[in-house]
């Protein structure tokens, strides 16, 4: 056997050297450890374990020895290159850990920590006080009706004995709505009244309107229109709180609001009399106001009562001791010691024959007053606007209770 060729022996191969094979392993450990991220051992594994690589380089000349010399270079080679791989696997893996860790640290949510939260409102103390309101005379067995804000003259009028040569119809003091060729809806109401049994030729009949070329249709002037079609909807007896939004054309200063909110009561029954509206009122001041508070009745007139009557409650700070003494003044009700909440009376007969009710058999009360002034009164509110401009600073005091 011929002895080997010695350009060939690994030993005598410069890639292939011992000494060589080991310091490139060495070198390609030492950059895989000084990696600092992902990015630095990509370019060490491009540099210590690609096809250009000391070891790869090193890999392909043991192809050409002799088979006896590729077994120990083969070896040699493979070994180190199997370290490196190792440890780029190693390395990957803890950086990976690395950066994942903070990740979570750089982008964590505490949970724990309370969250910001939007400023807190509060109800309108109009809708709180109507409602509280509503509250007292639902317990005694009265139901609420609601009707439309846009009305038809005849519900809003006509039927409550305003004839049309009335102040209250005009321009002035009403907002009408134009609706050129709109069907009037009092029209079907007239169907539904039994006027030819009306025992008063002057009674209100559906369908008089209000001057020609109007629309026949207004903004509500007061929640007395809900009464009306509560009479023609229900069965007798009625007995209905009616709030709601009501329209006049006043200017909005300290005192006057175009758009405020009314209360109105009706009660309809056989035998009913002023001492039943007046033991109703007693009963409803002193579930807002406390007990022990006292009413009176003053004589007045409204078109749609008779008797009809302004109706006062006696000063609910000074319970009339500031009347005639300088020296304890109320602010609340002008030291005079009673305080107007608002009209009342017993329901007019010819109200009554518009909404098909016979006078002779059935009679009625009723009461309105306006919430925004209760609550002026009740809670020392100087200015009428505050509680229309919608300011969160005046509504958050009163919170949910008033």
């Amino acid at each position: 056997m011929s002895a080997p060729n010695k350009s060939y022996d690994p030993v005598e191969v410069e890639a292939l050297k011992p000494e060589n094979v080991d310091l490139a392993r060495d070198e390609a450990l030492t950059a895989v450890a000084a990696a600092a991220d992902l990015e630095a051992l990509r370019a060490v594994k491009i540099a210590h374990a690609g096809d250009r690589s000391p070891l790869a380089l090193a890999n392909r000349e043991i192809g050409a020895l002799p088979p006896q010399a590729k077994a120990e270079a083969g070896k040699r080679v493979g070994q180190a290159r199997g370290a490196v791989k190792q440890a780029l696997a190693t390395r990957q893996q803890e950086l990976e850990a690395e950066r994942d860790e903070r990740v979570l640290v750089e982008e964590t949510v505490d949970v724990t920590l309370p969250a910001d939260r939007a400023p807190a409102g509060a109800r309108h103390p109009l809708t709180t006080l109507s409602e509280r309101i509503e509250d007292v005379f639902v317990a005694m067995g009265y139901e609420v009706a609601e009707g439309p804000e846009a009305e038809a003259e005849w519900f809003n009028f006509d039927a409550l004995n305003i004839h049309a040569d009335h102040p209250a119809r005009s321009p002035q003091d009403t907002f009408f709505v134009r609706a050129p060729g709109a069907v009037r809806e009092h029209d079907g109401a007239a169907a539904a009244t039994p006027a030819a049994t009306a025992p008063d030729a002057g009674a209100p009949q559906p369908g008089s309107g209000s001057a020609a070329g109007d629309s026949g249709i207004v903004l509500r002037t007061h929640t007395s229109p809900v009464q009306i079609r509560s009479l023609l909807a229900r069965e007798l007896p009625v007995y209905v709180i009616c709030p709601g939004r009501v329209f006049r054309t006043d200017e909005l200063d300290a005192t006057h609001t175009p758009v405020f909110t009314q209360v109105e009561l009706l009660a309809v029954d056989e035998g009913l009399t002023m001492a039943d509206l007046k033991g109703t009122l007693d009963h409803m001041v002193q579930s807002l106001f406390g007990p022990g508070m006292r009413t009176r009745l003053r004589p007045d007139h409204f078109p749609f009562t008779e008797p009809s009557a302004e109706m006062d409650m006696v000063c609910y700070v000074c319970h009339g001791d500031s009347v005639g003494n300088p020296e304890r003044p109320c602010r609340t009700c002008s030291s005079e010691g009673w305080i107007e909440l608002g009209g009342c009376g017993m329901v007019n007969p010819r109200v009554l024959v518009a909404c098909g009710v016979d006078p002779e058999r059935y009679s009625g009360f009723a009461f309105g007053f306006g919430i925004e002034r209760m609550l002026m009164f009740r809670h020392n509110v100087e200015d009428m606007r505050d509680m229309v401009e919608g300011d969160v600073r005046f509504t958050r005091p009163f919170g949910m209770e008033i």
